[in-house]
């Protein structure tokens, strides 16, 4: 019998080659294949920066680490580095496969040794006039001499054999600098073939010239990157602010320990051996050989040279009537909900409630979580209009979101300059709630306004995401919004909710409480079922829960994108549980639960997964959904993606992600539920 119980982490490998399925799949464009093998390579590379990185502590703590994490983090490891290992075969065959194609379509990549003498004398005038400059070579005279590599950056480990008897090799490192420079390089025609080199071939061509301070016979060179240990270490320095704490961390990331390898196959063995004593390179790293070149998330770039013909063609953005009238926005929800679909939607409806509330004079006071940022964020550009309009600004700010910490210091900065309050998080837990919370005086009564999401308050993430925000006026929604704040504002203060799900106070025993109920129904013949859709799951109460409920007949139907500790199928245990996976041209982030209810269905959307970290150790947020129309709108959109059979894998326990088939015509959820909104509005 299998166990019950799957490590999250070999799950999470069966979700990245979903996404390089969808690069293998000639019913997507072509130029979005590509795009998809950027995805695969970048998801791969945070995937060992921050999930192989904290199995590696875990192994430290030997016995102990089973007891936390319910597996062998050593067994783990291993099986991680056998499936990443087949998985970069399965890799390098579906991008030999693009290869074919776009030169089928007159597209080819060549390399240095491929160069007509025309685009040799084009390339080697940008090497000399641009590229060189930025080149800083790293000699490696002998193994104390430990650079300090960038994280996941590409580099060159370079050979040389010199005319020198005393010392006949040297070694160098150089970094690729695609942080400058475009990794592709489209080349001057020579005939009807568009022809493109990677930087790094550009690059290898001027070696010579770049090393002429040493008299030589021959350089060779082979790619290579390293990727280091992600996870921040917080430590309790009472003579340190938050801030400086998290700054302080910050350094100590870019200096963080190797956790995997990857190098070009075809390097020598000297080198490698090299490398690995160099850095240090232990048993339990993943050192893994690949092709030539590597960061191959940088397909994500890849210039579009085909035209509209090979993408996916834009899907119009679907207006909401009551929010394109001209209506005072405040107004529209004090008659009715109104949830927000992107990238149906247009995030610019919820800017839109920020600016409103900017600029309304009756408007006193604005809250709001915020987690991950645009780069250029009009969420953050109307908050600070709103403080210039005299309205009291509050803005709980998470420093610790994974890999935008340093963003998030400078968005601190420039709010409070601006006039409005910070609070930054909450010790011990993360923020990752979507809360906006509007206090309003109208006629001398207060009333209060809210927007609670799913995903970031993110004007980039929202044209790429799906994810839904729930606009309110509900008076016992916003109550609960406002305690949370409260919350938030005064840490030793709990509540009770009577509309939210909010981690780690009632999430857990609101959940388990619900599927409780599922099960009573089942055992007194009345329908009973448990429709979820989540991005992770791994709680292994909550999982047991559901087994439960699958025992006893309740219908238990499951759309998981990534992390699914789960398993299905097993006799008398989860015979009831159907689960399936899908990844398409938006990535799948929305997060909703549906409880049959005896017929009348309890409906949340949440800010959180279903994991032990977004329950017990994050301040997440679920709303109920009371409004009737919005609750039917649910409830037949997750009917559209459980007809998928397009893009949608059964999640079975060989972890084979095969395509769901059926014998109906062909479903694609993403565009079905599209169409489904214009319809419904």
């Amino acid at each position: 019998m299998l166990d019950k119980f799957r490590p999250k982490e070999i799950s999470w490998l069966s979700f990245n080659e979903r996404v390089l399925q969808q690069a293998n799949s000639t019913d997507v464009p072509l130029m979005e294949r590509i795009k998809f093998l950027g995805i695969y390579s970048s998801n791969l590379d945070e995937f060992f920066r921050v999930r192989v990185a904290t199995l590696k502590r875990l192994v430290k703590l030997g016995e102990h680490a089973k007891e936390i994490i319910g597996h062998e983090p050593a067994e783990t490891l291993k099986l991680i580095n056998e499936i990443v290992s087949k998985q970069s075969v399965y890799y390098d065959e579906t991008r030999l496969s693009i290869r074919k194609e776009l030169k089928n379509h007159n597209v080819e990549l060549i390399d240095e040794k491929q160069l007509s003498a025309k685009q040799r004398e084009y390339l080697m005038d940008f090497f000399n006039k641009e590229l060189k400059n930025s080149l800083m070579p790293i000699l490696l005279f002998d193994r104390k001499n430990v650079p300090d590599l960038v994280d996941d950056s590409i580099y060159l480990a370079i050979k040389i054999t010199t005319k020198d008897d005393r010392e006949k090799i040297v070694y160098s490192i150089l970094q690729i600098p695609t942080e400058k420079f475009d990794r592709f390089i489209i080349l001057p025609k020579d005939s009807g073939i568009t022809q493109m080199i990677y930087l790094d071939d550009v690059v290898r061509l001027g070696l010579s010239d770049l090393y002429y301070f040493i008299e030589h016979e021959k350089i060779v060179s082979f790619a290579f990157k390293i990727t280091k240990d992600a996870e921040l270490d917080i430590e309790d320095d009472i003579s340190s602010t938050y801030l400086e704490t998290i700054d302080k961390s910050l350094k100590k990331r870019k200096k963080g320990n190797p956790v995997r390898v990857s190098y070009d196959k075809n390097m020598s063995k000297d080198i490698l051996v090299y490398l690995t004593k160099l850095f240090k390179i232990g048993k339990v790293d993943a050192v893994l050989s690949g092709g030539r070149y590597h960061n191959t998330k940088d397909f994500l770039k890849f210039p579009n040279v085909l035209g509209k013909k090979f993408v996916y063609n834009k899907l119009p953005i679907i207006c909401i009537s009551d929010l394109e009238k001209k209506n005072n926005f405040f107004d529209v929800l004090k008659k009715k909900d109104i949830l927000l679909h992107f990238p149906y939607h247009s995030f610019g409806y919820f800017i839109d409630f920020l600016k409103a509330a900017s600029v309304d004079k009756y408007v006193e006071s604005i809250k709001i979580t915020l987690y991950r940022l645009s780069k250029s964020s009009d969420v953050i550009a109307a908050l600070l209009n709103a403080a210039r309009n005299g309205k009291e600004v509050t803005v709980v700010l998470e420093i610790q979101a994974r890999f935008d910490e340093q963003a998030n210091l400078q968005w601190s900065e420039i709010l409070t300059d601006g006039g409005v309050k910070v609070i930054h998080g909450v010790h011990g837990l993360k923020v990752h709630s979507k809360l906006t919370l509007i206090k309003r005086n109208e006629k001398g009564k207060i009333v209060y306004y809210s927007a609670i999401g799913t995903g970031n308050y993110n004007e980039s993430t929202a044209k790429l995401y799906t994810d839904f925000t729930l606009l309110t006026a509900n008076e016992n929604i916003t109550h609960d919004v406002g305690r949370v704040f409260s919350f938030l504002k005064n840490n030793y203060k709990h509540y009770e909710y009577s509309t939210l799900l909010v981690s780690p106070f009632n999430t857990r025993k609101v959940i388990k409480k619900l599927i409780t109920n599922e099960i009573k129904n089942a055992k007194h013949g009345k329908k009973a079922y448990i429709h979820i859709k989540i991005n992770n799951i791994d709680d292994r109460e909550i999982i047991d829960k559901l087994y439960e409920a699958s025992q006893v007949g309740v219908e238990v139907i499951l759309l998981v994108r990534g992390m699914f500790s789960l398993v299905t199928d097993l006799k008398g245990v989860s015979e009831n549980i159907v689960a399936r996976g899908i990844v398409d041209r938006y990535l799948e982030h929305s997060r909703f639960m549906i409880f049959a209810n005896d017929g009348n269905p309890k409906i949340y959307i949440t800010s959180a997964d279903l994991m032990v970290r977004n329950i017990d150790r994050r301040v997440e947020v679920g709303a109920e959904i009371l409004d009737p129309k919005i609750k039917k709108q649910l409830i037949d959109i997750f009917e559209i993606h459980l007809k998928d059979n397009t893009s949608a894998r059964v999640l079975d326990n060989l972890l084979s992600n095969q395509l769901y088939t059926n014998s109906s015509k062909k479903v694609n959820a993403q565009l079905e539920v599209h169409k489904y909104l214009s319809n419904n509005q």
